[in-house]
């Protein structure tokens, strides 16, 4: 039998796992300190979450990149990543981080149609293309916007110019035999509804699924299935395993303006 707890169990197998949640919210806030040409809070919807932070570069923007936050749909929220957007400001991109309601107030499915309504915001706002990434959760949550069935408007999802999910998790079923589903209240309609390898992605989408080749054997096995279903079915999908990157420190190259998953999400 598998123990799905322990398969999804990040940072048991991290060292210094504590020291990145604690340090990660301290250098968002620095960050934010220092950037004059921010919003801040905007509202997109009714909920006390449902505000997003959108960054511009100076100079013209070339478009917006949209990072969604993981923390398995139930934790952490946009303050702890708004330093992730030094590496596309300095390439001269626009970056949102959208919030979202927090299970178990909300349900996957219901927070998948927040993200859409927050990229649907952000785009309202923005001019030029879209680049969407997440970690974790967050990247299920962006993998799930280039589904057909996304909830996102057809202007807006021709917009999206490429998609980075990072330690994305595309298959949910397992989920419903975690611990953690006693707060995610999945049952398996909708861990099978709310999973993107299992649905249609919009035909003309273009997809990378990134991934610390460290990371727990459940996420480089869910890396690959997404990659390889999608591509199975024509779609631009491409999979990368990020040599010596673990879960939490995956995602840290997104602030440097010259790393490869900073080149790879703006080109």
């Amino acid at each position: 039998m598998i123990d799905w707890n322990d398969a999804f169990a990040n940072g048991a197998y991290i060292e210094g796992a504590a020291d990145y949640l604690e340090e990660w919210p301290k250098n968002a806030a620095a960050f934010r300190a220092t950037q004059t040409n921010a919003t801040l809070d905007r509202a997109y919807g009714p909920k006390p979450r449902n505000l997003f932070d959108l960054f511009h570069p100076e100079g013209p923007s070339k478009g917006t990149v949209i990072f969604v936050h993981g923390g398995y749909w139930h934790q952490l929220d946009k303050n702890y990543w708004s330093h992730l957007a030094a590496g596309p400001l300095a390439q001269g991109w626009s970056v949102a981080f959208p919030g979202y309601t927090l299970a178990p107030e909300a349900r996957i499915s219901e927070i998948t149609q927040e993200i859409a309504t927050a990229v649907t915001a952000i785009a309202a706002i923005t001019t030029g293309p879209l680049r969407l990434t997440g970690h974790s959760a967050g990247g299920h949550l962006v993998t799930r916007m280039n589904c057909i069935n996304s909830g996102l408007p057809d202007a807006v999802q021709k917009r999206i110019a490429h998609t980075i999910s990072i330690s994305g998790l595309h298959d949910l079923r397992p989920l419903v035999e975690t611990e953690m589903n006693d707060t995610l209240k999945l049952d398996v309609a909708e861990a099978k509804a709310e999973s993107p390898a299992l649905l249609d992605a919009v035909p003309d989408c273009s997809i990378t699924f990134w991934v610390g080749a460290a990371e727990r054997p459940e996420f480089l096995r869910q890396n690959r299935l997404i990659a390889e279903t999608w591509s199975r079915a024509g779609i631009k999908a491409k999979d990368v395993y990020a040599p010596d990157q673990h879960h939490f420190s995956v995602i840290a190259p997104l602030s440097d303006a010259d790393s490869a998953l900073t080149r790879a999400l703006l080109s």
